[in-house]
């Protein structure tokens, strides 16, 4: 006699609800996670005003700075290599030895970015943040000789006096072809 052993077949299982946990989380994630985005250049800009004269700019307070279609940097007509450009910038900005050419008071300094239309972003990126940087460093000692801190550390009413004292001031003409 032969037994016949009944096979079982295997259970299922139900798959039919996966489907909706996937989506719901699917759409967790994507509520919950942030996306980034590109900020740019932060430039806090003037109001427009139709009514604006220019304001006359004597020429030792003035420092052109300007990068022709070959990325090469010139300073007051000089050619000047990119890490030079702090150590310059803040020099003719504080004007530490009474210098005739060099600007007549931090507050009077003005530095105008120059670029050549097939300048490239990266080199216009690099000399900005140059001219950035170079203010950054002015404020920082500023306020470790008149308030022994950090300048990010100091409240805002010493943050502004110093940002009065020494403003950040960088004109950006239109691009030119050199």
């Amino acid at each position: 006699m032969k037994r016949t052993i009944a096979r079982r077949a295997a259970p299922e299982v139900n798959a039919g609800s996966m489907a909706d946990i996937a989506f719901l989380l699917l759409i967790f994630f994507l509520v919950t996670t942030t996306i980034m985005s590109d900020k740019g250049i932060l430039v806090k800009l003037p109001p427009w005003d139709m009514t604006y004269e220019p304001v006359p700019i004597k020429e030792r307070n003035l420092m052109r700075i300007s990068i022709n279609a070959n990325n090469q940097l010139m300073l007051r007509d000089e050619e000047i290599a990119l890490e030079d450009v702090r150590e310059r910038v803040k020099t003719f900005i504080m004007n530490p030895q009474a210098n005739t050419k060099l600007a007549e008071a931090s507050n009077k300094a003005v530095l105008s970015l120059i670029n050549d239309r097939a300048t490239s972003f990266e080199s216009y990126l690099l000399v900005y943040n140059e001219l950035k940087g170079a203010y950054q460093e002015l404020w920082e000692e500023a306020a470790q000789r008149y308030y022994q801190q950090h300048y990010e550390s100091l409240p805002i009413e010493h943050q502004k006096d110093i940002r009065n004292a020494i403003p950040l001031v960088i004109s950006e003409a239109e691009p030119t072809e050199f």
